[in-house]
């Protein structure tokens, strides 16, 4: 099915996303080596001090050469273990994390492509982009942070309080009032940090969706000249953004600093404690300076843990807005028990019984009460005025979204009980908006049917009289195409997506206003050879323009959501005010000589 690649296996990364625990324990032996490696870099890093020690104290003092050999040995083999091994950690630790970073994203892609079109509305494309990208990163970057410190910090601190205990119980007690004003401090910094950060993500996405749009609507604001309104809204996103950003850096800015006062002035108080001692014989030199090494690895620690709280609380925001994302439920998902369909090609009859659909949270519906039949080589045109519903009744047909209330089926079987893999393969669907993927003509037009060669490829494109500037291109159907088509006219674009759901072969074809950027020459060609091209098929055409659906074997009226009229254009010229006013209000040489 043409411009709809959902997929009913998304392989090991499927929608119904993986807990955080049980991401990480698809790792569990190599976070067992990282946790292992970083015991054993921190276990030598606290041996260091206590060696230290006893070779000031023991060989420098008492001047035994054999002794500084016999220490400094330990100390070097303790130093080139904790060198390996914080190595060995680090690039453990981060070729799991970019693992489960690779993860994620390949997760929110394929949760987005299970999305309803009604949920993707809801969560934008904006924020659906920024939580694919920025949100994974922070994520991705707190993983590497945790591998590398949050697994050494507490161990070198708690270790370090422990080891300097042994150095001297006295000494230690300054201890007692320091740490817990660190954990204070650090406390208070991240229950205030995460509401900005949360802020923070929220004004991103706003930035990204005004920059999307600005993007995709630039032919537009320049033909209106309106470059000075959009640059003052973007401008008002961005300094919001901006603002938040100072507080939540100035809220983080004060961690470090903080938490290095009050460890300076614990070494202070425990150096003038220290000397004290020291020149009552208390306490020996080496043994000082081995405490004020400890001291200076909890520093070390606090430290770690201070660069973990920059991190933490933007990083809990993203993983909490990830987890939204792939904890959303999947509204138009796969049965549990698929039914099958008869073989393509063979004619599918569509109907649709009492349907309605209404967005969640929504007051009153989109459409009510949607009832008709189609079967094989039927035309059906759908006309209205713009926002009555048109396009919504085609999305519950081509189940980019589902029913509300009421059922949609094909062949007697509801769309929701059939494979989606199965049911794409009986759709050919051209959308409002003609988006053509960036690649060749070719590529574009193989979406549906990778398989297709030239020959149905030239006669697609006949039917959809595109052939003829086709052929006019230097390359013809190696002929690039940028990104959207934007290389294209539109009415280009749309001629090359209908001959894109032409070349599926399908039993069902959906046309959403799609030769509204057509002249009337070319319109009334175009109808005229789809009528023969697709004889075998149910075709629903959507258009405000009545030439373009006045030959339909019925016309569906819509006003305001509802039916009111259904029937073929002579009967309805009779039977439905609504319709024969859009005649008239439409009649013109064009429509006469349609």
């Amino acid at each position: 099915m043409t411009d709809k690649t959902e997929k009913e296996n998304h392989g090991p990364h499927s929608t119904s996303a993986l807990s955080w625990r049980g991401r990480l324990l698809q790792y569990k032996w190599a976070l067992l080596a990282i946790l292992l490696c970083q015991i054993g870099q921190v276990t030598a890093a606290l041996l260091l001090p206590s060696l230290s020690a006893d070779v000031i104290d023991i060989g420098i003092v008492g001047d035994d050469s054999s002794t500084i050999l016999y220490y400094g040995g330990l100390m070097g083999l303790a130093a080139a273990a904790q060198l390996v091994l914080s190595a060995t950690a680090v690039f453990l630790g981060a070729s799991v994390a970019y693992s489960i970073g690779q993860s994620l994203r390949a997760d929110v892609f394929a949760k987005v492509h299970s999305l309803a079109l009604s949920q993707v509305q809801d969560f934008t494309a904006g924020s659906l982009i920024t939580r694919c990208t920025n949100d994974v990163l922070q994520v991705q970057s707190m993983f590497i942070m945790a591998f590398t410190m949050i697994i050494v910090a507490p161990i070198m601190g708690i270790g370090s309080a422990i080891m300097a205990v042994r150095q001297d119980a006295q000494l230690s007690v300054l201890l007692v009032f320091s740490v817990p004003v660190l954990m204070g401090l650090i406390g208070f910094l991240t229950i205030k940090a995460v509401p900005l950060y949360q802020r923070i993500q929220t004004q991103l996405d706003r930035v990204n969706s005004i920059l999307r749009e600005q993007i995709e609507g630039i032919r537009v604001i320049r033909a209106f000249l309106q470059q000075p309104r959009e640059a003052t809204r973007f401008d008002g996103a961005n300094t919001d953004l901006t603002g938040t950003s100072i507080q939540a850096g100035r809220l983080m800015a004060m961690i470090m600093p903080s938490l290095t006062a009050v460890m300076q002035l614990t070494s202070v108080a425990l150096i003038w404690v220290g000397a004290s001692r020291v020149r009552d014989g208390d306490l020996e030199v080496g043994s000082l300076i081995a405490f004020l090494s400890y001291v200076a690895l909890i520093l070390i620690g606090v430290m770690m843990m201070g660069m973990m709280i920059v991190m933490l609380p933007r990083a809990l925001v993203s993983a909490r807005r990830i987890t939204t994302l792939l904890q959303s439920p999947i509204e138009v998902g796969p049965p549990s028990n698929p039914k099958p369909l008869p073989p393509r090609g063979s004619g599918l009859h569509l109907r649709l019984e009492d349907v309605g659909f209404g967005y969640p949270g929504a007051e009153a519906m989109v459409i009510e009460d949607i009832t008709f039949d189609l079967g094989p080589g039927e035309t059906l045109g759908i006309i209205g005025a713009t926002g009555s519903g048109k396009s919504s009744i085609l999305n519950l047909i081509a189940r980019l979204n589902d029913p509300s209330v009421g059922r949609v089926t094909l062949a007697g079987v509801d769309l929701r009980q059939i494979a989606l893999q199965e049911f794409s393969a009986h759709i050919g669907y051209v959308p409002q908006k003609a988006y053509l993927f960036s690649g060749s003509i070719a590529d574009t037009l193989r979406l549906g049917s990778p398989v297709a060669d030239e020959t149905t490829l030239w006669k697609a494109l006949e039917i959809a009289q595109a052939a003829d500037f086709v052929r006019a291109m230097p390359d013809g159907l190696i002929s690039p195409v940028a990104q959207g088509g934007s290389n294209f006219s539109g009415g280009q674009r749309q001629r090359l997506a209908i001959a894109r759901a032409l070349v599926c072969d399908a039993d069902i074809y959906l046309f959403d206003d799609s030769f509204s950027a057509l002249d009337q020459a070319t319109d009334r060609k175009l109808r005229a050879a789809l009528r023969g091209a697709v004889s075998h098929a149910a075709t629903v055409i959507v258009s405000q323009r009545v030439a373009s659906i006045r030959d339909a074997d019925r016309i569906l009226v819509i006003e305001k959501g509802r039916m009111v009229g259904l029937g073929p254009h002579d009967t309805l010229m009779q039977d439905c005010p609504v319709y024969a006013e859009t005649v008239h209000s439409q009649a013109g040489p064009e429509e006469d000589a349609a």
